[in-house]
């Protein structure tokens, strides 16, 4: 899973993403026009957002999105503590709002919340798709009494695939959420994980659902 951290303050921004990034990949932007071109991507799980930043404040940043269709679960991360304030961000479409200082603890537990309520595909951490369950706690991939074992990029993208099923992923935004912007890799990657992830679906009986789309990117379907 991928979060965008949307801080000015580099520190804190450092601070953020060393209380998350156990669990998840973490790209930073650290002023609101830059953090709401990476938003724009739609390739992310969540977003941590900074009110009072340069170029763009939070607010802007958030009801641009809203306004452009990006629905990503935003939690609000501020030293901005009015009920005012928290009235106004809820209003431009945040999704919960965490007051400065924080407790890692309580982000950690928020961001699941926000997560699992977006996706409406959690249940005690298990992706299902028909007969088909990933565990995204022992990351074990099974159907119909059978394992499969995904090397660590396998399972990323067939989660990421499931999740946003019925839907054209393109080869960018796979690559774009899986390795990241700053990846030293290429795009060509993708295909060698897909045949790869194709192989071992088959031992399942679930390759079928794996579509490619010839010159854009994959769809599970």
């Amino acid at each position: 899973m991928r979060i965008l951290i949307i801080e000015d303050d580099k520190i804190l921004a450092k601070t953020v993403e060393q209380c998350i990034k156990e669990k998840y990949e973490v790209d930073h932007a650290y002023d609101g026009e830059e953090g709401m071109l990476y938003a724009k991507q739609d390739i992310y799980d969540a977003i941590i957002l900074d009110i009072m930043m340069p170029i763009m404040n939070g607010y802007e940043v958030l009801s641009s999105l809203r306004n452009n269709k990006i629905y990503t679960p935003v939690l609000i991360l501020t030293a901005k503590d009015g009920i005012s304030d928290k009235v106004q961000g809820f209003r431009a479409g945040a999704d919960d709002y965490l007051v400065k200082p924080f407790n890692r603890e309580e982000l950690i537990i928020r961001l699941e919340a926000l997560i699992r309520r977006a996706s409406g595909n959690y249940t005690e951490n298990v992706i299902k798709f028909k007969d088909l369950s990933l565990d995204l706690n022992s990351r074990k991939v099974s159907a119909n009494g059978k394992e499969i074992v995904l090397q660590g990029k396998q399972f990323d993208m067939l989660e990421y695939l499931i999740n946003s099923k019925n839907t054209i992923i393109t080869k960018e935004q796979i690559f774009d959420k899986i390795w990241g912007f700053n990846s030293e890799t290429t795009a060509n990657v993708i295909e060698v994980y897909a045949s790869g992830l194709r192989k071992e679906l088959k031992k399942i009986g679930y390759d079928k659902y794996l579509k490619t789309i010839r010159g854009v990117g994959y769809i599970w379907s």
